[in-house]
């Protein structure tokens, strides 16, 4: 029997079967003498030992197509990232420092703003400005109101995505209209954990059916960098590519060098200017922290 992994904690690890339900898995022993660890978002084999009680064992991880260092996840195909464009307004540094995570490992993303309908056209303009320039595709959304949420399940069909975001831009709203059962195998994990779920403390998938997943994980307040260095961080801002080449300087930071025609572009609007301001702030930050 195959499935696939939507949660795990303190080994054990609860294992979605198209059309079965979710069984409560061990790994079997072989897994922690190879080194290896089953990862939310793993496709397995397992042996079944009560399917009325619906226990099982993992005897096999397939080919992982995909993992992810944070979250450490598998198999996943693409990022949603959900802001508020009000209430609370979105922090664009932070918002810069999830982008620059995916761009490390990757991953497709894509930016959906929800509560559009309390939204004025000119700050969901200036939004779509700011990051279609970027090459992101951006969405605008009413969770609440159940409005253009069919263009995010287009995005979500046929795919494993994980959506993250800061606490309160609605994304439990969001996953209930994508599911509006609450999703029934998360009441059957939650069943067998005695954890209530409407608090995600744990990176967990959702099943929506015809192999579309979504991976709830917990949201956050801040995204530490360590591993970038500050050479390397214009190289995670894909607007900068297209001018680069052209900088007076090999290697230019952007930041005081002359002839710098990534500067260039932010003056002249082809930048946007919030997320060079937030590369200074990064750029400034990444060279403190190599004092210390």
């Amino acid at each position: 029997m195959f499935g696939k992994i939507m949660k795990g904690i303190a080994g054990f690890y609860y294992v979605h079967v198209e059309g079965r339900g979710v069984y409560e898995c061990r790994a079997k022993g072989i897994f922690r003498k190879e080194g290896i660890k089953p990862l939310v978002g793993d496709d397995v084999e397992l042996d079944v030992l009560d399917d009325a009680e619906k226990l099982g064992n993992i005897r096999k991880i397939l080919p992982r197509k995909s993992v992810l260092v944070r979250p450490a996840v598998a198999n996943v195909d693409q990022a949603l990232i959900l802001f508020a464009i009000v209430k609370p307004n979105p922090n664009f540094n932070l918002l810069d420092r999830f982008l620059i995570r995916m761009e490390q490992q990757k991953l497709l993303t894509v930016i959906c703003f929800n509560k559009e309908d309390i939204a004025s056209s000119e700050e969901k303009e200036a939004l779509r400005s700011a990051y279609e320039t970027c090459g992101y595709r951006v969405l605008f959304i009413s969770a609440l109101e159940n409005r253009g949420l069919d263009q995010v399940r287009e995005l979500l069909n046929g795919k494993t995505t994980t959506l993250a975001g800061p606490s309160g831009v609605g994304k439990s709203s969001l996953i209930n209209q994508l599911s509006p059962e609450t999703n029934m195998e998360t009441g059957e994990i939650s069943e067998k954990i005695k954890r209530g779920r409407h608090t995600t403390r744990h990176s967990e998938i959702i099943a929506l059916g015809n192999g579309t997943y979504i991976m709830d994980t917990p949201g956050f307040t801040s995204l530490d960098m360590p591993d970038i260095t500050k050479e390397e961080l214009g190289g995670y801002y894909p607007e900068f590519r297209e001018y680069e080449p052209f900088c007076k300087f090999r290697g230019c930071a952007h930041i005081s060098e002359p002839d710098c025609k990534v500067k260039e572009a932010v003056e002249e609007g082809k930048i946007s200017p919030v997320r060079y301001e937030n590369y200074m702030v990064l750029y400034r930050e990444l060279k403190e922290n190599r004092r210390y």
